[in-house]
């Protein structure tokens, strides 16, 4: 470690021991948040067990030590090709989870999940569908076009039909 030795300034104050304990502390949350996998929690509260009682006054917020552990978390990206990085490849338990990859696509699961599935007679999904919005909106806008909103409000066969017009979409061909 090197020592800088400076001149004394004008600047006087009383001396604050207690800040070392809170620099050490976040010196010690900061390394333990860069090199393990733990749980913000976990690290907070490991690291606060030996705090000392004396510089509870210099600890900084909960919510500020949090941050400091997120902060030190590297987020993990893609590399020059585009594809996700090895971590990200694979589950907890060693299995690939990216079934398929292109520009267009990723086809997240593990063949394990896949034979689940395959054994299971009804699936349910469920998910976010940005285009359906405006594809619906297309839709209805013919159906008013075509004179078939009273229809549309009125019978209930032909308002499923049309449900199901839209649906098309998301069938597999």
């Amino acid at each position: 470690m090197d020592v800088f030795l400076s001149q004394p300034t004008s600047h006087d104050h009383a001396p604050q021991p207690d800040h070392v304990p809170a620099i050490q502390l976040k010196n010690e949350i900061k390394a333990r948040a860069a090199t393990t996998d733990e749980p913000s929690s976990s690290i907070l509260h490991s690291a606060l067990r030996t705090y000392p009682i004396s510089a509870a006054g210099q600890l900084p917020r909960s919510n500020a030590l949090t941050l400091t552990v997120r902060r030190q978390r590297t987020a993990e990206t893609v590399d020059a090709n585009g594809r996700l990085p090895e971590k990200l490849r694979k589950t907890y338990r060693d299995e690939d989870f990216i079934l398929h990859e292109d520009e267009h696509l990723i086809i997240l699961t593990t063949k394990n999940n896949l034979s689940i599935l395959k054994q299971n007679k009804h699936w349910f999904a469920d998910g976010t569908f940005k285009d359906v919005f405006h594809f619906s909106q297309a839709v209805w806008r013919q159906v008013q076009n075509k004179g078939l909103a009273t229809k549309y409000r009125e019978d209930e066969s032909f308002r499923l039909n049309i449900k199901k017009l839209i649906v098309l979409a998301f069938v597999p061909v």
